[in-house]
């Protein structure tokens, strides 16, 4: 057990060393700079050599790479160029923002998908399955944006209960933002309770055909004693790494939802740094993403060895 959570404590730590590499070549292959998209028609001459000494961009890739990685492996994101400011604290609040709308489609969306999985499945091949299973299809087909735009629609232009989009500013207390998060964070449920749905059904399917349950139903144990308290837990098992995955995107791939609702994330940021060209702000918010990413599969991974009596006893 000890040994298999240092194997997946090392690949983690691989993984980010990786994603430090690749994001800093990708953001580097890109054409111009900030001074470029600073300076724009006069980014010539004087100016442009000027300006990429004030920033250092004139050092050799590799100098700048591991000045850039020493920091951040030291929790030093670096500087923003465009913004001459910290990315520490441009991102703290942003990443805040996005945090609490994960957050609160997480809380939403896992557990109405894990029910209404384990409806469709334990009445399978019926109506609520049909029901279930075509609008869990439906919502995996459209894309988020439509999605958002059809919210926006009914709820903050027919019935006009919700705003369109977010107001407020990104350094506003949260209970601010609560009224302008409720739509994107519906959306992003909608989207997520998808793809789980789907992955409890399957096994909950599985689970409830296995000899143990059939031996539980034989013994007279309650039916739903044995849906709850014996088939779910197993049936999870699969569903863990989806779960992971889905909580992963809910932080990474809300960048649509972020713009659709001119949400203050770190999506919305990453946006407008790619549009300034701040690499550094760039390479930052992506590695934020990735470490995130990481660190979810890293948890299922964590969640799968503990929940797992066969893998618990392995040595």
């Amino acid at each position: 057990m000890i040994k298999l959570i240092l194997q997946r404590l090392a690949l983690a730590f691989l993984t980010l060393a990786t994603v430090c590499v690749l994001v800093f070549g990708v953001t580097e292959a890109l054409p111009g700079d900030v001074c470029t998209a600073f300076l724009g028609r006069d980014a010539q001459g004087t100016r442009l050599e000027n300006c990429r000494q004030q920033r250092n961009l004139d050092q050799p890739a590799l100098q700048r790479f591991a000045t850039w990685s020493a920091g951040v492996f030291q929790g030093d994101l670096g500087t923003s160029l465009k913004r001459d400011k910290p990315i520490n604290d441009l991102v703290a609040n942003r990443m805040r923002n996005t945090a609490a709308l994960g957050l609160g489609a997480a809380l939403i969306g896992i557990p109405m998908a894990i029910l209404l999985g384990v409806l469709a499945a334990l009445r399978r091949d019926r109506t609520p399955d049909m029901v279930i299973s075509g609008g869990s299809i439906f919502a995996m087909t459209i894309p988020e944006f439509v999605t958002a735009t059809l919210l926006i629609y009914i709820f903050a232009i027919q019935l006009q209960w919700f705003p369109a989009i977010t107001t407020v500013r990104h350094s506003a207390p949260l209970s601010e933002l609560i009224p302008n998060i409720i739509l994107p964070m519906v959306t992003l449920a909608l989207v997520m309770m998808a793809h789980i749905l789907r992955m409890v059904r399957s096994s909950m399917i599985d689970v409830m055909a296995s000899d143990f349950v059939q031996m539980a139903r034989l013994k007279g144990v309650p039916y739903w004693r044995i849906v709850f308290i014996h088939a779910l837990p197993s049936a999870m098992l699969p569903a863990i790494n989806i779960i992971a995955l889905t909580i992963a995107w809910l932080l990474g791939g809300v960048v649509i939802i972020e713009q659709v609702f001119n949400y203050p994330g770190i999506g919305t940021l990453m946006i407008r740094a790619i549009y300034d060209r701040d690499l550094p702000l760039v390479q930052a918010i992506a590695l934020i993403l990735a470490a995130v990413y990481v660190l979810c599969n890293l948890l299922a991974d964590l969640a799968s060895l503990a929940l797992n009596p066969r893998l618990r006893s392995a040595r």
